[in-house]
């Protein structure tokens, strides 16, 4: 297919990390390997993206470099207004990049949340939102097990999404994008809501497949005969939504053998709650709290663990969920946002967010089934990698936004006045009609295993299947 002219908005976007900045940085590489691909992103992320392309030279992209003067980023409390200042720096960067190169996709890749606009939406060239999470929200009968200053930052939290929410920038984005892709099944019900006529969920999650051979070759001592403790382990900053506190009352109660310890890996300001309950519930002795360590020393202690424990109540993505399936370790979460959409059941074990007493004996039991059935575990281990290798490639995932993109132009061609025509049928439907039509549905390309519909599919809309992407009436 042709190479096309692609403009991305990454404002976090670093080689070799996790989260947002490996999302944006790994987004942009796959894509340049089948388009012409210009990324603007903050000045400060400047030194490790080259020193990256110095290893790695890439004439395919372009990394263009937007910092808004005298703008600290130091400040977790300024860093939206930054974002904000930054959005109208890259829009005014963004419109003269378009007279010099005429672009024919414009695509927000991070930050992955949806409450924040994007102003290269304002381009005119189509556009494609996301993928965007945080709309999920903890179950409210979780709050009150929350600590105050947990209570407080959701509440806090919920009052930031809302007044974004209804704010001008946002509701533009939403209703400027061709596509919006959301995370989660949570956050496609709130972009419906915000005007986007055409959402579908899709994880901004993948893996190289570098970072699948290292996973996948990890030691496999958790199903070794080996006298050393058996272990279940959490990995994750320790914040109050993460529930680590349900997990260790879940661990508590659990039947396990008294060789069966839980390891759990990370820093945060839940640290001395935590550790202070596992000394009531009379569990310290086999409890041990690890402070944040170098990848390769989480991967090693990812490779001898029973099981992932992860009992988040509101993630949109849950990378970790991902890296234990393609190291072979089966995940235990709760059935909610993103790692519910990761984990199946032949890969895990998903538990319903109900009440805490349910949620925390379910774990309890199903950490007592995986420690007790190693056989099993593999077995779940095996199907999470193939999984991951078959479905959260970045190979992939560029496949999947190459379909959207070409459709989406193929679409704006289709909408010039001189290939408008009654007797032509993919002259229909137009941007206009894909755009007014609700259509909210899962995408086959990234979830196949899942085939619910939010809303029903109009006559002649983005088929977002792995045929490539026709409208339904063109379709052969």
């Amino acid at each position: 297919m042709k190479r096309l002219n692609v403009l991305l908005s990454a404002y976090s976007c670093r080689p070799n990390m996790g989260s947002e900045p490996g999302v944006g940085w790994q987004t942009a590489q796959q894509l340049s390997q089948t388009h012409h691909v210009w990324v603007l992103t903050r000045d400060d992320n400047r030194p490790s993206i080259e020193a990256e392309r110095l290893l790695h030279p890439n004439p395919n992209l372009q990394v263009v470099y937007c910092q808004v003067p005298g703008q600290p980023l130091g400040l977790r409390s300024g860093q939206q207004l930054h974002y904000y200042l930054w959005q109208l720096l890259v829009y005014r960067i963004a419109l003269q990049l378009q007279q010099q190169h005429h672009f024919d996709i414009a695509q927000h890749i991070t930050y992955v949340k949806y409450w924040s606009p994007s102003l290269i939406s304002l381009l005119p060239v189509p556009f494609v939102w996301g993928p965007v999470g945080g709309g999920e929200s903890a179950p409210s009968a979780f709050v009150q097990g929350f600590s105050v200053r947990g209570q407080v930052s959701e509440t806090l939290r919920n009052t930031a999404r809302w007044l974004a929410e209804h704010g001008p920038l946002v509701r533009l984005t939403a209703r400027r994008a061709k596509i919006a892709l959301a995370t989660t099944d949570e956050t496609a019900q709130r972009l419906k809501k915000l005007g986007a006529e055409s959402v579908a969920v899709c994880s901004q999650l993948g893996l190289s497949h570098s970072e699948l051979a290292t996973l996948a070759a990890l030691p496999d001592a958790a199903f070794s005969e080996s006298e050393s403790p058996s272990r279940l382990l959490s990995i994750g900053r320790l914040l109050h939504w993460k529930g680590f506190h349900l997990s260790l009352q879940a661990f508590a109660q659990a039947n396990l053998p008294e060789t069966v310890e839980y390891w759990i890996v990370g820093n945060g300001p839940e640290k001395v709650r935590l550790q202070r309950l596992a000394k009531q519930l009379e569990i310290d002795h086999k409890v041990k709290f690890l402070s944040e360590m170098p990848r390769r020393d989480v991967l090693a202690h990812l490779g001898c663990a029973i099981a992932l424990v992860h009992p988040s109540l509101h993630d949109s993505g849950g990378f970790v969920c991902l890296e234990a399936m393609a190291a072979g370790i089966p995940v235990l979460c709760l059935n909610l946002g993103g790692p519910a959409l990761q984990v199946t059941d032949q890969t895990g074990i998903k538990v319903e967010a109900t009440i805490p007493e349910e949620t925390i004996s379910e774990l309890a039991k199903s950490m007592t089934e995986l420690a007790a059935q190693p056989a099993h575990c593999k077995k779940l281990g095996q199907a999470g990698q193939q999984r991951a290798r078959e479905t959260f490639t970045w190979t992939r995932k560029g496949e999947y936004f190459s379909s959207i993109y070409h459709q989406l132009v193929s679409q704006s061609l289709q909408d010039s006045p001189e290939n408008l025509s009654p007797t032509n049928p993919c002259s229909l439907p137009t941007a206009t009609h894909f755009l007014c039509q609700p259509s909210l549905y899962l995408v086959d390309g990234c979830y196949p295993h899942q085939k619910r519909l939010f809303a029903r599919k109009p006559r002649g809309s983005l088929a977002l299947t792995r045929s490539m992407l026709v409208p339904d009436e063109c379709q052969v």
